[in-house]
């Protein structure tokens, strides 16, 4: 979905996008049975054109935020740092989406459930995902830009 063009773009300013040889929306059998732990949260540029990261914890100490591919390619699970999410992998020609989000319903304290109900919200509306080795790029709707690192599969 996006031009190399575009993609230098946001190298050069926000240094969070692979080069263009990058996958955009690989296939889903590219991921099947990988662990992803989202390591960067950029905010969308502010009136001035920088880009803020988000403060999100971080390591196994920490609950990180983690995306499961399953080894069929149908379904996506993890950890939203508090409680544990499932969904529907759906693909077509254009890439994959997630559908019939569900996760658990156990309270933690504010800042991590503003944090899990973002999280959940980019899941849902996202616009492209982009591969570039053990990194995956999740570019929301609303310009936010997650970034995940692979982690191996215990």
């Amino acid at each position: 979905m996006f031009s190399c063009l575009g993609v230098a773009f946001l190298c050069g300013c926000a240094n969070v996008i692979p080069p263009c040889g990058a996958k955009t929306s690989p296939p889903s059998s590219e991921l099947r049975n990988t662990k992803w732990e989202l390591t960067r949260w950029n905010l969308p540029p502010n009136a001035y054109g920088e880009v803020r990261a988000r403060q999100i914890p971080q390591g196994e100490s920490s609950n990180p935020i983690q995306i499961i591919f399953d080894a069929t390619g149908e379904r996506v699970s993890g950890s939203t740092g508090c409680n544990r999410f499932t969904a529907k992998l759906d693909e077509d020609s254009r890439g994959f989406t997630l559908s019939k989000i569900a996760s658990t319903k156990m309270a933690c304290p504010p800042p991590r459930m503003e944090l899990e109900n973002d999280f959940l919200y980019e899941l849902n509306d996202y616009r492209s995902i982009v591969r570039n080795g053990d990194q995956l790029l999740m570019v929301g709707t609303d310009r936010e830009v997650l970034s995940f690192t692979q982690r191996p599969i215990k």
